[in-house]
């Protein structure tokens, strides 16, 4: 059955106009009035739904009954990348959405190639979202991971120490005698923040101010892994699936 996000909050039992994007689907897979489709808007669970009335450009549903199904990781992770270039960062929001990303954080590092800032980099983050979306919609997640504004390196790490969070902090590192991350433990209902390098990883200079906040560097193998693969790979490793 279909499903789609829906950027409103959903109610049982009401009848609204989908937004332009859920109905812009609606109409591309040519629904009639009467179809089921499933609708989810990120606050938990997912609900039925019926086509009502197609129009030209509108689209309406009757919400049906809530279902409290939830298809999250076992463990909150948190991903902090250093922005690979051209389409992979697009793929490793796609591809962590599907594997359970809590939230994703882009940052500008310092060997990073792609440079965004201002109304550049809020297209991109929205852009991201978008894919993020569109990735739950495939997957049946019924919350769509926080992609949140391109960061300075150093004015993310900055505020790390204010967050009062109780995950555990980790960073990939190439170092000889780093732990292995499968070693990692982590405590029942903690989460981790991954920090993970662009093309080339971060600077030895980033990589130590990173340690000297409470970020344990740790390895995934004797591989040197591309960047957007490294994230995934720690993801999976930490998420619990």
């Amino acid at each position: 059955m279909p499903r789609f996000h829906c950027s409103v909050p959903l109610t049982a039992g009401a009848s609204l106009a989908l937004p332009a994007g859920a109905a812009r689907h609606v109409q591309v897979l040519r629904m009639q009035p009467g179809d089921a489709l499933t609708l989810f808007d990120g606050a938990g669970g997912e609900y039925a739904a019926t086509v009502e009335r197609m129009g030209r450009s509108e689209v309406a549903v009757t919400v049906g009954a809530h279902q409290p199904v939830e298809r999250e990781a076992p463990r909150a992770v948190h991903l902090a990348v250093g922005m690979p270039a051209n389409e992979r960062m697009d793929w490793l929001v796609e591809k962590a959405s599907e594997l359970g990303v809590a939230s994703i954080q882009p940052l500008a590092t310092a060997h990073g190639v792609l440079r965004l800032s201002g109304e550049r980099a809020e297209k991109k983050r929205a852009h991201w979202e978008a894919i993020a979306v569109a990735a739950c919609e495939q997957c049946g997640r019924n919350r769509v991971p926080v992609v949140l504004p391109v960061q300075s390196f150093s004015g993310w790490l900055d505020a790390q120490h204010d967050t009062g969070s109780t995950a555990v902090r980790l960073v990939l590192s190439l170092a000889e005698g780093t732990r292995a991350l499968p070693a990692v433990q982590i405590p029942d209902g903690h989460g981790a923040v991954v920090l993970s390098g662009p093309e080339g990883g971060l600077s030895s200079s980033e990589e130590q101010q990173a340690i000297a906040r409470g970020f344990a560097p740790v390895t995934l193998g004797t591989r040197v892994l591309r960047a957007e693969t490294a994230a995934l790979a720690a993801l999976v490793c930490l998420a619990g699936l």
